[in-house]
């Protein structure tokens, strides 16, 4: 199968770069107008967080069944007063008819407070009202919260101050200019320049990198019209799709450049890197794919689709980069060059670069399959590539000193992997906002009047049936959940109109993201409701937003050894099929799993102790339940490219050289360079986007970054060349077979 990629990918090469100019404007008119059509054509993206299985969901199932007039989303108006009541004769007619202008506005269902029992603190001087809607926050978008506000702005002439939240007002958050995440892209195309020193090289990679994350979003479009496609899946798609993209055309780049430094005629060039580079981009965008798409077996849909989304994207960005990137290498012919060394490469090359002048490549012997005839190397071939490799095989202290250096790299692995058995699974709330953000300040309001509780209530849903008496069941479930541990206080039963359901709201004595809160869930379901219940003919069930982050936590952990197993189980299938051994694929794992426990570990750090999130400014606060499936599934996915880059390099030298040790010197020695700066482009692309203010792509850009950060050094420069040079040719089991050349000492 590996020889017959290959093959494909010198074939499609071949091909483009007979006529490289013509085949380029064919190649971007094509991509250009396929983009174009499929955004025009291109479905919405939606938030559908059904999970199936889960008690929060069956309770949300039941709520819209029986109570659609509360299935929709809310927002809570927060009344406060620095001095005296609310409940003043002026003050109380200002909220009054304010409240009544919120319950005329459009898809209000209902307003409950603020002024009622049960919404006022004990000192008077703080209330609460709930705004029900009768559709979902992404439904209505940000017109709703601006007619809240409009509605509740009088009131500051009363003496009363207005705080807001729920997710109707956080649909209606201004969009920001997403500067982090172009400064990371600008930053990117910096390094780019810098390491290939080419303008015409970093404009030709650039050129496929965004052709190639235009064509996946198109792609991602056209999925929409006809799939439930997760509105976070763009982000998630973008944030890898530019690094990858980038990343693939980089490293192509790069090795189009070391072909053209060896002599070779551009075009020929340009076959000889898709059949090496561009065959490794393929590889590792399919293994990011296979490791994203095993979000799949987590059983929760939308984080499947996320997954399956962004790993699509960088597979399309590799085959982008394949396609368009030969012809644009042809093209540009010994201006893919910096300007110092044209001169030099053009001397070497026998046939004066006439094969790209008249866009036929030359035929090099040497260019043939992995597996297939060679010719026999010259005395100055020899000589020539003698000095070359005795040169690299001098330059790496890893490779001189293995036993040493593993030594030393585990010792540094093993610290930064501790922390992360401290990771705590949650979700931040408003608490964790920034202080000026309406949300926070309603937060800490109601926080403070009431109990923190009251920023997270769970909701019971309790379900008679047909001629059951939902009355009885519905008091003697408040009364049990009234006297539970745990519990600040419970609200009326409110029946539906068929008065055979209840719901009933539970205000815990603890902070959402508590975990006494999600103690207190499971022991209402496990112990107090079922003796509240008894024999009677009814069901309760906990539900909430509350209890339902505290039931996808409880999914997540319970599946993810599975996905674990699917993730590593399908790379090593993969990486034992493109690199024909077993210990390499291990290896790789392990490789990978060293970069994801010490990224876990240094999210801990900085989210989840006072000086890392000092350091960042932030709040302390738990870490979302996605992150670290998100993280494990993209960072496999990841550190295999680099993996695959210096593996694959690695296999190419031990073929010509006949032994592992100095292949692994010279491989290490000629890619450090180019996979140290691709690295740093996907981490500052990573950091870039680590600045956005929703918290799972803020943790999730941090934690992708540190562990690009300790797989590019670390696993790259240390253990990995160590560990490659102690195993030797117990690597593949055998010398390789026709080395061109007698082994470099190292």
């Amino acid at each position: 199968m590996v020889p017959l990629v290959t093959a494909c990918l010198r074939r499609l090469a071949a091909l483009t770069t007979r006529r490289p100019r013509a085949s380029i404007a064919v190649l971007v008119v094509a991509l250009v107008a396929g983009i174009a059509g499929a955004t025009a054509a291109g479905g919405a993206y939606v938030d559908d967080f059904t999970v199936p299985g889960l008690e929060s969901q069956r309770a949300q199932d039941l709520i819209a069944e029986r109570f659609p007039a509360q299935d929709g989303d809310h927002a809570t108006v927060v009344l406060s007063a620095s001095d005296g009541t609310l409940g003043a004769v002026d003050r109380a007619k200002a909220i009054d008819a304010a409240m009544k202008r919120v319950a005329g506005q459009p898809h209000v269902s209902a307003v409950a407070g603020p002024l009622s029992a049960g919404h006022v603190s004990a000192d008077g001087r703080t209330a609460f009202a709930t705004v029900s809607y009768d559709e979902t926050a992404d439904e209505l978008g940000a017109d709703p919260r601006e007619r809240l506000e409009r509605a509740t702005e009088p009131l500051a002439g009363a003496g009363v101050a207005v705080a807001m939240s729920g997710p109707i007002v956080d649909a209606g958050d201004e969009a920001q200019v997403p500067v982090g995440e172009i400064a990371g892209v600008l930053l990117a195309l910096g390094l780019m320049l810098v390491v290939l020193r080419s303008p015409r090289a970093a404009a030709a990679s650039l050129l496929a990198a965004f052709l190639g994350v235009g064509a996946g979003f198109g792609l991602l479009g056209l999925a929409a019209t006809g799939l439930d496609v997760p509105t976070l899946a763009p982000t998630m798609a973008a944030m890898l799709g530019i690094g990858a993209g980038i990343d693939y055309a980089l490293l192509s780049a790069s090795r189009h450049q070391e072909e053209l430094r060896a002599g070779r005629a551009p075009a020929d060039a340009a076959v000889r890197t898709n059949a090496t580079a561009g065959h490794s981009a393929v590889t590792a965008a399919a293994i990011v794919l296979v490791s994203i798409s095993g979000l799949l077996v987590t059983g929760i849909p939308f984080v499947g689709k996320v997954g399956v989304a962004a790993g699509a994207m960088v597979l399309v960005t590799s085959l982008v980069a394949v396609l368009v990137l030969p012809p644009l290498f042809a093209a540009a012919g010994r201006k893919m060059l910096p300007r110092s060394e044209r001169a030099r490469s053009l001397a070497r090359d026998p046939g004066g670069g006439r094969a790209a002048d008249s866009g036929a490549p030359t035929r090099d012997p040497r260019d043939e399959p992995a597996d297939g005839p060679r010719r026999e190397p010259t005395a100055r071939d020899l000589a020539s590539e003698q000095v070359s490799d005795a040169a690299a095989a001098r330059g790496g202290w890893a490779v001189r000193r293995p036993r040493v250096a593993l030594a030393v790299g585990l010792v540094v692995a093993v610290a930064l992997c501790l922390p992360a058995l401290g990771l705590t699974i949650g979700q931040p709330d408003d608490g964790n906002l920034a202080a000026d953000q309406t949300q926070r300040r309603a937060y800490d309001r109601v926080a403070a009047a009431f109990g923190p509780g009251f920023n997270g209530p769970l909701v019971v849903a309790v379900d008679a049936g047909a001629g059951g008496d939902v009355v009885r069941a519905a008091d003697d479930v408040r009364a049990a959940v009234a006297d539970a541990s745990g519990v600040a206080s419970v609200g009326e039963p409110v029946l539906d109109e068929r008065v055979d359901a209840a719901l009933l709201t539970v205000y815990p004595a603890t902070a959402p993201q508590d975990e006494r809160t999600a103690s207190l869930v499971d022991r209402l379901r496990d112990e107090t409701i079922p003796a509240a219940i008894g024999r009677a003919d009814a069901t309760a069930l906990v539900g909430g937003y509350t209890a339902r982050l505290v039931d996808e936590a409880q999914r997540i952990s319970e599946r993810l050894p599975v996905f674990a197993l699917v993730v590593v189980g399908l790379s090593l299938i993969l990486l034992s099929l493109t690199f024909r051994s077993l210990k390499i694929a291990a290896l790789s794992a392990a490789f990978n799993l060293v970069s994801i426990a010490a990224a876990y570990g240094i999210v801990h750090v900085l989210f989840q102790t006072a000086a890392g999130a000092a350091l960042i400014g932030v709040e302390v606060q738990p870490v979302v339940a996605y992150v670290p499936l998100f993280m494990f599934a993209i960072l496999f996915g990841l550190s295999t490219d680099y993996n695959v880059f210096l593996l694959a390099r690695v296999r190419e030298e031990w073929r010509r050289l006949g032994h592992v040790p100095p292949a692994v010197a010279v491989a290490t020695a000629r890619t450090r360079r180019t996979i140290a700066a691709a690295g740093a482009i996907m981490i500052v692309v990573f950091l870039g986007f680590a600045t956005d203010p929703d918290s799972t792509i803020k943790m999730s850009g941090i934690g992708l970054a540190a562990a690009i950060l300790v797989d590019v050094t670390l696993v790259r420069l240390v253990l990995a060349p160590a560990s490659l040079t102690l195993l030797g040719d117990r690597l593949w089991g055998r010398r390789a077979a026709h080395p061109v050349h007698q082994e470099v000492p190292a």
